[in-house]
């Protein structure tokens, strides 16, 4: 089938580019090996929207950075998704890391973030009960925000379906060819999809799929950079207000203590290079690397309060910390968006801005004017108030009927995440999508009940459905 655009990658670059380019009267595929949107790194970071004074001044991740900080907390409204400017810190301990601090602070006045501070042991005090109280300094940005990677990533996915853009998942890419002015893109499955121009948002396996396009090597090869996480229950969520940093290393911005948009604390990451772009197993060194560390920050931290760990991939290239983001130089008509990695969540709206305008410009795009960007979430029973819930219930018995009682989520909330386009299709995209599982007991208990809503509504054996796609079964046949 011809289209106009095709973007490989269904992340947070992938799935906001496509809402951008939604903009314009143009014919827009995205694919992704996996069975649904954020699956990748969009779905396993610290979920930080950076205020911005970490990149180097004059590079892309500085530019885009700062731009995509302030777009994140207009496009929540937009396309409803959960964003809190909660602030961030910087933590020092000693005169050494004053140095660090206060050249933090001038990067970040270059990069033009706005209201930053170098406060004092009182002061953090004051902000934080939890901290550890040795600490002596800290960079305060007021403007640092937490965002949910994967509900922003989903608002995207779904108001850039209702704009006309199209999802093909479980396509893995085998092989691109060039054929008369346009690229004819190889899937795992036997299928084929052409287009004139093809955007690559592969994440780790960029370096891959630009190899696959000019039959050479890639000019750039991406390491896949394991950070792992530790997630606390809620009932700890009064620890931490602001995210807190410890001074930054080369190897990324250091373990960090931070609540969520949800009322859990977060913490991690650590950075380790690998060579596996699949190894998303968590290690008892690197877990207990994580843990030691953010007891500098917060030495109160309960280890009963967690309730479960997890890693993810970041997308580093060997040869540049920057982001690679334009058309390349060796492939007419291939745009690319690579190395996205750490500040690339709080960057991804501007990203998209540009690269759609530039995408646009070569291709003589011209704007719709029937572009829609608004986009409603799923009615969460745990959000409302009880004359909302009665109404809701009123009108659909299914929100009376509680599943996941950790998180308070009905029968009515899995099915519209279901039925929603592109739409849950396994435990972990439900998960995403309506937070059943993502309590204390992680699933102990609505595991059965949400497979069978699963199976019923997408009309399937109970012995299919899948944890995470693949062949990720959770029951077997008899």
């Amino acid at each position: 089938m011809d289209h106009d655009i095709i973007i490989v990658g269904a992340g947070i670059v992938g799935c906001s580019l496509a809402r951008e380019l939604a903009r314009f009267d143009v014919s827009v595929l995205v694919v992704d090996k996996e069975n649904d949107v954020s699956v990748g790194t969009s779905k396993a970071n610290s979920g930080i929207g950076h205020a911005g004074f970490d990149a180097e001044p004059g590079t892309r991740k500085a530019k885009f950075n700062v731009e995509g900080n302030r777009l994140i907390k207009e496009l929540a409204k937009e396309l409803d998704f959960p964003v809190r400017e909660n602030g961030a810190m910087v933590l020092g301990f000693d005169e050494e890391s004053l140095i660090k601090i206060k050249e933090l602070y001038e990067r970040g006045l270059k990069n033009g973030v706005e209201r930053l501070e170098i406060i004092t042991h009182d002061r953090i005090l004051g902000l934080e009960k939890e901290i550890n109280p040795e600490v002596k300094y800290a960079l305060y940005a007021p403007t640092s925000a937490i965002v949910s990677p994967y509900e922003m990533t989903i608002a995207y996915a779904e108001n850039a379906y209702d704009n006309g853009v199209e999802f093909a998942f479980e396509k893995e890419v085998t092989k691109i060819e060039r054929k008369g002015g346009k690229f004819l893109v190889h899937f795992a499955d036997g299928s084929i999809e052409k287009c004139v121009t093809l955007v690559n948002c592969a994440g780790l396996y960029a370096d891959k799929i630009h190899s696959m396009v000019t039959g050479t090597d890639s000019p750039y090869h991406i390491v896949p950079r394991k950070g792992e996480y530790v997630l606390l229950d809620k009932s700890y969520g009064y620890l931490a207000n602001h995210t807190l940093f410890q001074t930054p290393t080369k190897m990324g911005k250091g373990i960090l203590v931070t609540p969520t948009t949800h009322g859990n604390i977060l913490v991690g990451p650590n950075a380790h290079d690998q060579d596996d772009k699949d190894d998303l197993d968590t290690t008892y060194e690197g877990l207990d690397e994580v843990w030691k560390k953010a007891l500098l920050t917060m030495p109160a931290l309960p280890k009963r309060g967690i309730i479960t760990q997890f890693a993810g991939l970041r997308a580093h290239a060997k040869e540049t910390d920057d982001f690679i983001i334009g058309y390349a130089e060796d492939a007419e008509n291939l745009y690319e968006i690579a190395a996205i990695e750490s500040p690339g969540l709080t960057s991804a709206p501007a990203i998209a801005v540009h690269a759609s305008r530039e995408i646009a410009s070569r291709m003589g795009l011209k704007g719709k004017q029937d572009f829609n960007p608004i986009r409603h979430d799923i009615k969460h029973i745990a959000k409302l108030s009880n004359a909302e819930r009665e109404k809701l219930i009123a009108e659909n018995p299914l929100y009376g009927h509680i599943i996941c009682r950790c998180e308070v989520v009905s029968e009515g909330e899995i099915v519209e995440a279901i039925r929603r386009h592109p739409g849950a299709k396994d435990l972990d995209g439900v998960k995403r999508r309506t937070r059943a599982g993502m309590g204390r007991c992680q699933m102990g208990f609505c595991t059965p009940k949400v497979m069978e809503i699963i199976a019923r509504e997408l009309h399937k054996d109970i012995t299919d459905v899948t944890k995470k796609g693949h062949a990720s079964y959770l029951a077997k046949k008899r």
